[in-house]
């Protein structure tokens, strides 16, 4: 089963893999408001470190694996979160120093997520930059080394006000370090038909480069990969997006009744879902009408990777059993029964277009029309919305190798 990224050409793909990061970021944007509003802030913040240290250890290794950078050291783990939904490039700008193999530094320059919560208060700023960043980042470095460990230098909340970088991180790796274990929800998501996913491999002959094996860069220049390589990491990062949404349907289930965690899910995939359609629409200059609703929808994290969720494209979208049915990940919300989410990938393309569902739970046909008069947008797109990712805008950078400095250097 061939990746629906091959129909892009190498740029369209280049520009793609930057918004298909942010779009993975952003899903916590449309998810946490509704969680506040049934659980309250404490009980967010712990949903939000389940679902990160369930999901980030077995998405690194994957990445790791299909760009052959494998390792045990502070470069494997920077290289890692130059590729994670958790740090998408320059909205969540990591600038890296490397001292030696087993320690290193990173700061931000620029940290999105926290313009998002800082006018929220500081109780919202340290739920994210203190509760739930603490135990994620070493789930997340865990996947490298469970003997390294990240702390901080500085973090928010920002003293003073305009403190710059945001904040700043130490990664040491030292056999004196106790082990850190991956958490209870990361081995029940190992698992998952997600997690074991085979993906097309990597031609190691197409033109561009085939893997991250080479020096850690400052960023990373997708236009530098074969069109191959990037069609692989397009089809691991939405897989990244389906493994959080996996260890977000498990914690809210723990939390609510079905009726009650299922509503709580639709709305985070409608609101991610809005969003995302919106900017891969405007990234990829993609048409309008139904014509340009049917691409998106074919490009859009919901239906990818191919492998995972079984669909097709043509004059309508026919979704079919698949993997991702198995694991109730997000293609098992929608359905002749709950079209909100492909409402909104539709209506970003144009408020005017819906779309029409028959079928089964499984087994259905979606067909794009127009109405004569446009849709209001849906609160869940609005809610997520208010995010600075909706409209952040990526800018050319020169990508540059980063070489190890003396010990006791500043980053």
């Amino acid at each position: 089963m061939a990746s629906r990224y091959h129909t892009l050409r190498r740029g369209e793909l280049a520009a793609l893999l930057p918004e298909l990061l942010l779009a993975g970021q952003l899903i916590d944007r449309s998810a946490m408001a509704w969680c506040i509003g049934a659980f309250g802030r404490d009980e967010m913040a712990r949903i939000a470190i389940e679902e990160w240290m369930a999901a980030s250890p077995i998405y690194t290794r994957r990445m790791q694996r299909a760009l052959r950078y494998e390792g045990t050291d502070v470069v494997t783990i920077f290289k890692g979160l130059q590729l994670d939904i958790g740090a998408p490039p320059q909205f969540m700008d990591f600038r890296y120093t490397v001292h030696d193999p087993w320690h290193g530094e990173f700061h931000l320059d620029h940290c999105g997520a926290l313009m998002d919560v800082e006018p929220l208060g500081e109780d919202y700023v340290t739920a994210m930059c203190h509760d739930i960043e603490d135990p994620t980042f070493d789930a997340t470095a865990v996947a490298t080394n469970p003997r390294a460990q990240v702390r901080p230098v500085h973090r928010p909340p920002r003293r003073p006000a305009d403190r710059h970088p945001h904040c700043a991180w130490t990664v040491t790796i030292d056999d004196a370090h106790p082990e850190v274990a991956e958490s209870a929800g990361c081995t029940r998501l190992r698992r998952s038909r997600a997690a074991a996913l085979e993906l097309d491999p990597i031609d190691p002959d197409d033109d561009g480069l085939a893997d991250y094996a080479g020096p850690l860069r400052s960023d990373i220049d997708f236009g530098d990969f074969s069109k191959s390589a990037l069609v692989r990491m397009a089809d691991e990062v939405c897989l990244q997006m389906h493994l959080l949404n996996l260890g977000f349907v498990h914690a809210i289930r723990r939390r609510a009744e079905p009726e009650q965690a299922r509503e709580m899910c639709v709305k985070q995939l409608t609101g991610i879902a809005g969003i995302a359609a919106e900017r891969l629409h405007r990234a990829l200059d993609l048409p309008g009408g139904p014509e340009g609703a049917l691409r998106v929808l074919e490009l859009h994290p919901l239906l990818n990777p191919a492998h995972y969720v079984h669909a097709a494209v043509f004059d309508v979208l026919e979704v079919n059993p698949s993997p991702a049915h198995e694991d109730g990940a997000w293609i098992s919300l929608c359905g002749p029964d709950e079209r909100r989410p492909l409402q909104a990938i539709v209506r970003a393309v144009d408020p005017h277009l819906d779309v029409e569902l028959d079928g089964g739970p499984q087994r259905w046909t979606a067909t794009v029309v127009r109405r004569d008069q446009p849709a209001k947008e849906a609160g869940e797109v609005a809610v997520t919305r208010v995010s600075t990712g909706s409209g952040f805008t990526f800018q050319p950078r020169r990508s540059i190798p980063i070489t190890p400095v003396r010990r006791g250097g500043t980053s």
